[in-house]
């Protein structure tokens, strides 16, 4: 893909996600998510996002097996797609909460999209590392069931079997496409220092440190908001 192609793809994107955002505005919400419905769109934007680019993310891999073998030289049309599609996402994401969120309650979140669309970018520009970002997005596999986690919330479902059911889904798979590929990134990183520029070295360990406290930090909120404090509430409610 040529610079032109990246601009269309990446632009077609950001217009894409904004076109699903208000055709969710237009369908029912439960009365609870009426409080804030944008957040409510929101949520359910970065679902869509989460549920197409990790299936793609998958299907790169299979389709393109060599990519597994070099995640610096080797990519194909189809994945260096995805990774322009991710970034107009992001840009969309983040544009979305500067207009709409205090900055307060999203410095985090446009702190990550901001280091996302650097490593990314990156990428997309180079035509290096489309394979490392791939691997990266297949974190996106576990947001499915976090964005879904947060709308069964607004929706007062959160007693419910199917967010139980979604809860321990939540976690399994936080453990093995966050936590889990973030130390293989790491890992890779420093394993083929010698082949990685010095600077896309240092964007890519700052980027690779930040998440992984974030998700750290995440983790731990999900254990003791779904796991723990559900616990111990039981433990009282015998008590009584």
């Amino acid at each position: 893909m040529d610079l032109s192609s990246v601009i269309l793809t990446t632009g077609s994107s950001a217009c894409f996600f904004k076109l699903v955002n208000c055709g969710i505005n237009k369908l029912s919400k439960p009365e609870s998510a009426c409080r804030n419905v944008w957040k409510w769109r929101n949520i359910s934007t970065s679902f869509v996002h989460s549920f197409i680019t990790g299936i793609w993310a998958v299907l790169c891999f299979y389709l393109h097996p060599q990519m597994a073998e070099d995640l610096i030289a080797t990519y194909s049309v189809f994945s260096h797609a995805l990774v322009s599609v991710s970034i107009g996402y992001f840009i969309y994401d983040f544009i979305d909460m500067v207009l709409n969120q205090k900055f307060s309650q999203s410095w985090e979140l446009l702190f990550h999209h901001g280091v996302v669309i650097t490593c990314f970018g990156i990428a997309v520009f180079s035509c290096r590392y489309v394979g490392f970002a791939v691997v990266a997005l297949l974190v996106e596999i576990n947001s499915v069931f976090l964005h879904l986690r947060q709308v069964l919330r607004m929706a007062n479902l959160a007693k419910t079997t199917i967010y139980r059911v979604n809860s321990m889904l939540n976690l399994g798979t936080y453990m093995v496409f966050r936590i889990t590929t973030l130390a293989w990134m790491t890992r890779w990183l420093v394993l083929n220092r010698d082949k990685v520029p010095l600077f896309s070295y240092t964007v890519g360990s700052v980027g690779l440190a930040i998440m992984t406290a974030m998700n750290i930090v995440l983790f731990y909120r999900l254990l003791h908001s779904d796991f723990l404090k559900s616990t111990r509430e039981a433990k009282k409610e015998k008590e009584m």
